[in-house]
């Protein structure tokens, strides 16, 4: 299946002779938790740099609010999470894949404790909580709802202590290099400081994140423009089920405000949904009601919406203790406030918006991607663990897994010598180009509405079509184009990548999972209880 008609190999000019050059055993584009973690695990015994176009926190790591799901409590097993993993995903999972990551749960939990994360503890054990699709109380959580802030923190200082690791934050990576046997060999990117740099490298470990900034309503920060995916494309890996974009069913909505993630563990805890007339509801749509796995609650969600013309619902979580939510939930709480809302009091108004990408690129259980010396892990990888939907909490925990094995991939790999790279040149040119210039901003914030519109939460053809006709058109603007910024190299990213996730969700007429198609409302095993692959036509 091919992509842009407007597609080159680099975004732009290459001289490797006369660009500044560093070398290293392994790169790793990202600093989430799988990022981290496969620095942490390669640095055992080769030298490492991390590069991330923000700060370390800048991740959706650092904000992730329910928690690590793993079997952690003896009344729970692990067959009991590879089993809720695998209904979940719709029958798509790799099941090798979810009883490799579901096993290792346990110890990497227990290693993050060991390396001082300060997880909630009940008894002296780590507290558990229940989410949607779990039949068990299985998510460890720290500080309340700031999971993701204390296990980053502890990866982080992880990584400092660590001398074979180098950290170069404001980076941003253009693109992956490869030599003439298309072996990748590195990446080009623009330091804020020093411009445009070229990392020679023997590994490249991809851990770029999602995709969610492609969509109006996001939960993502501003960094999730798709760039790992990209820059993969373009390179020639397999990408694998772009039409999969998880949406979390309850963001606070306050006109005018940025969306902000209220996790389901507040639903795991017994708040419910109401509508606009006061009526709880999702008993009608699930016989797990608020509990039922995501991609349900978030289309029961739309459609009571619809059904009360309204532009959200609300969560009630007047019965909890005022003091304990605070303390369960300080994020949560000291976001409701900011806003004027008494959780002890007021309905708190949430909607839908994307949250995860389970798409990514396409890897093997070694997170080895069809591209020689380039692994990929976290959300940017397509692993076989989430299949057409992502069970609660299993993020990060595949984040943890195959970080480590990204890293051990790594240390059983040659180091680098500069000798290797010496004699590797790259010389690219783009073409010049006459063609009208489109301002990338407003390009950027009309694709985010028409992703929302069009390739959302419900499907059907002819959005879906009208959608990769306009993207094209914006794509002749501005993909022939050199930009020396991130804004522009995140335009042309999230170009590339909305047309290849509008096609994806054409191709696949059934719905399965988050993938929902009002004109094909059924699951269509016999076509469609596979995956849908994408790969450079050459």
């Amino acid at each position: 299946m091919t992509g842009t008609p407007e597609f080159r190999r680099y975004l732009v000019n290459i001289d490797s002779i006369s660009t500044h050059q560093l070398f290293t055993d392994c790169v790793v584009v990202g600093a989430g938790i799988a990022g981290l973690r496969a620095a942490i695990e390669a640095g055992v015994s080769r030298s490492v740099i991390i590069v991330c176009k923000g700060s370390l926190q800048d991740s959706n790591t650092w904000k992730a609010q329910g928690g690590i799901a793993s079997v952690l409590d003896n009344n729970d097993t692990f067959e009991s999470h590879i089993a809720d993993t695998i209904e979940t995903g719709c029958g798509i999972c790799d099941r090798e894949v979810v009883e490799l990551v579901v096993r290792q749960g346990p110890q990497l939990v227990e290693q993050l404790l060991a390396w001082g994360a300060d997880f909630d503890l009940v008894d002296g054990r780590v507290a558990m909580t229940l989410e949607g699709g779990h039949s068990h109380a299985r998510v460890a959580h720290a500080h309340g709802d700031e999971t993701g802030q204390v296990v980053a923190d502890t990866l982080i200082k992880k990584v400092r202590e660590n001398p074979n690791i180098k950290v170069v934050e404001g980076f941003y990576t253009i693109d992956l290099l490869a030599n003439k046997d298309n072996e990748c060999i590195g990446i080009i990117g623009h330091d804020r400081r020093l411009g445009q740099q070229i990392i020679w490298a023997t590994n490249t470990i991809l851990a770029t994140g999602g995709a969610g900034q492609l969509y109006r309503e996001t939960t993502n920060p501003e960094g999730a423009t798709a760039d790992g995916l990209a820059m993969a494309y373009r390179a020639d890996a397999v990408l694998r089920d772009l039409e999969f974009m998880q949406f979390h069913p309850t963001t606070l909505y306050v006109a005018g405000a940025s969306r902000a993630l209220i996790t389901e563990t507040v639903r795991g805890e017994g708040a419910v949904l109401l509508d606009s007339r006061g009526h709880r509801f999702m008993q009608q749509y699930h016989e797990a009601a608020e509990l039922a796995p995501r991609d349900i609650v978030s289309r029961a969600i739309l459609e009571q919406m619809l059904k009360t013309n309204s532009t959200h619902v609300y969560l009630d979580l007047r019965h909890f203790d005022k003091a304990y939510f605070a303390k369960r939930f300080p994020l949560i709480n000291e976001l409701c406030e900011s806003f004027g809302i008494d959780v002890s009091r007021d309905l708190v108004p949430v909607r839908p918006s994307a949250h995860y990408m389970i798409a990514g690129v396409k890897t093997d259980t070694s997170a080895r991607t069809s591209i020689k010396n380039l692994y990929a892990c976290g959300e940017v990888a397509s692993t076989g663990l989430h299949g057409a939907n992502r069970l609660g909490s299993n993020s990060l925990l595949e984040g943890l897994v195959f970080g480590k094995t990204a890293g051990q991939a790594v240390c059983r790999h040659k180091k680098a010598s500069i000798a290797q790279f010496k004699h590797t040149l790259i010389k690219f040119q783009v073409p010049h180009s006459d063609r009208s210039r489109l301002d990338t901003a407003d390009v950027r914030n009309s694709l985010r509405a028409l992703m929302w519109r069009n390739v959302g939460i419900t499907r059907t053809a002819q959005p879906l079509i009208e959608t990769q006709e306009i993207v094209r058109f914006w794509q002749r603007y501005v993909m022939d184009k050199i930009f020396d910024e991130p804004a522009g190299w995140e335009c042309q990213n999230m170009l590339t990548i909305a047309l290849l996730m509008a096609s994806s969700a054409q191709l696949r007429q059934e719905s399965r999972g988050v993938h929902f198609r009002s004109d094909f409302p059924h699951p269509d095993d016999k076509n469609f209880k596979k995956h849908i692959e994408i790969k450079i036509e050459k």
